[in-house]
């Protein structure tokens, strides 16, 4: 058995933890979102595996006092590597940082583990090519279990509370992990060479497992309350079609008791009564704006109140639909997609000074085999975008999932949703296959 004295506790070699720390970064790079095209990224990779090399090379030169110096100067170095080579927020380089520094300990402690189990037998181009397979094995692992919780469409951020959690369990992992080779008299110390690198791997692989659950329950956390925000915003839009259909339904019973009240002022011969009750007509009807009406109540409700949303900003709408073609989807679903739509056009055209044409053009119609549902209107140019998707320019809650809430009812039913733009006007389509049966089967069998 190997003791705690002779070639069991001798120093992993510079090249070895250069060689690690420098493949953490890259399998982050691989699974994230990256700042610049591939020939750049290489280029930046090259760059980086030189100077986490050079600084490793540098401090094994220099006595044990700046050993602690030499580990944070080459975590500075897997720090920039990440911020250059990822497009992400200083924030979520930090974040990232963590992660790679624990990724690399990991690796360097396992493969040395091993290592030094066949201690002084191997020698060093095969101990190189060693360590190579063994960083290679846990890099795919990582690779395998970690490429979920990094979606390379978008860029990549973390809060100050995860990023001060990620550099806590990384700042204690490398405290505990290397105890033992700083003193041994502790409660916490290994004694003995195998204990004492045993020790090492197993506090260096908790501590990753540690970092990969709080980003595994931070983005549960963050998808529940998303799902939560959607589900809030579609019984709102729910609840106002319920509220604007009733009003709809209150402006039918007043059109039909108007006939009653005009034959009332007709038959009225003072002038004087007939003007006040003719004004008492007109205060009881003027809060009541223009019914569209295009074959589709749920439809008619939507279009209705998103107008006098509209008119309130000066914004000219046009509707030509035939609301028929769009009987298939249930209530909830018609008012997510119209309703998201119409919102985002209305926020969109609100962007252009009031001195230039604000409009929105609304179209349901038949084309081949498919109903078209298209909502154009004209806006400032500005086309703000994470990745392939795009976000909102308002902040708050409730914000940031209309056009994710209208992808969702469009594949509910088949469709296909596509975005279009130009400096002048900003389009919405909709493609849904033109058979309603179909489509209400498609949607009954998914829910």
């Amino acid at each position: 058995m190997n003791d705690v004295t002779g070639p069991v506790l001798a120093e992993i070699p510079r090249h070895l933890t250069a060689l690690a720390e420098w493949g953490a970064c890259v399998v982050y790079i691989l699974m994230a979102r990256r700042r610049f095209g591939v020939a750049a990224t290489v280029s930046i990779c090259a760059l980086g595996l030189i100077v986490i090399v050079g600084i490793q090379i540098g401090a094994g030169q220099l006595p044990i006092a700046w050993w602690i110096p030499g580990m944070l100067a080459a975590a500075a170095a897997m720090y920039v590597f990440g911020y250059l080579a990822i497009d992400t927020s200083a924030r979520g380089a930090g974040f990232i940082a963590a992660r790679t520094f624990v990724l690399a300990e990991l690796a360097a402690s396992a493969y040395w583990q091993i290592d030094r189990f066949y201690a002084g037998r191997l020698r060093e181009d095969v101990q190189t090519l060693g360590a190579l397979l063994v960083y290679a094995a846990i890099f795919a692992v990582v690779l395998f279990a970690e490429r979920r919780q990094f979606v390379s469409r978008a860029r990549f951020d973390v809060s100050g509370s995860q990023l001060v959690g990620a550099v806590a369990i990384c700042v204690a992992t490398f405290g505990i992990s290397n105890l033992s080779f700083v003193s041994s008299d502790t409660p916490f110390s290994g004694r003995f060479g195998t204990e004492i690198l045993y020790i090492r791997t197993l506090v260096d692989l908790c501590g990753y497992i540690a970092l990969h659950v709080q980003l595994r329950v931070h983005q549960e956390a963050m998808a529940r309350r998303d799902a939560e925000a959607m589900a809030q915003l579609l019984r709102s839009q729910h609840d106002q079609y319920e509220i604007t259909r009733r009003s709809i339904d209150e402006v039918n019973r007043k059109h039909h008791d108007m006939k009653h009240h005009l034959d009332a002022i007709r038959s009225e011969q003072d002038a004087s009564t007939r003007s006040r009750m003719l004004d008492d007509l007109e205060d009881s009807i003027r809060r009541y704006g223009a019914v569209v009406r295009t074959g589709n109540h749920v439809l008619d409700a939507i279009v209705t109140a998103k107008l006098a949303r509209a008119g309130e900003r000066g914004i000219e709408v046009s509707v030509v639909a035939d609301g028929a073609l769009l009987d298939f989807m249930r209530p909830l679903e018609l008012t997510s997609l119209v309703g998201n739509a119409l919102d985002n056009a209305i926020e969109g055209a609100s962007t252009l000074p009031q001195d230039q044409p604000r409009m929105i053009k609304l179209a349901v119609f038949a084309q081949d085999d498919f109903t078209m549902v298209c909502v154009e209107n004209t806006f400032d140019g500005l086309v703000i975008r994470n990745g392939d998707r795009i976000v909102t320019r308002q902040r708050g809650q409730g914000h940031g999932y209309g056009l994710r809430n209208i992808e969702t009812a469009a594949h509910a039913y088949s469709g296909a949703l596509s975005v279009t733009s130009d400096d002048r006007w900003f389009s919405l389509r909709v493609l849904f296959p033109a058979s309603a049966e179909a489509g209400m089967a498609v949607a009954e069998a998914r829910v």
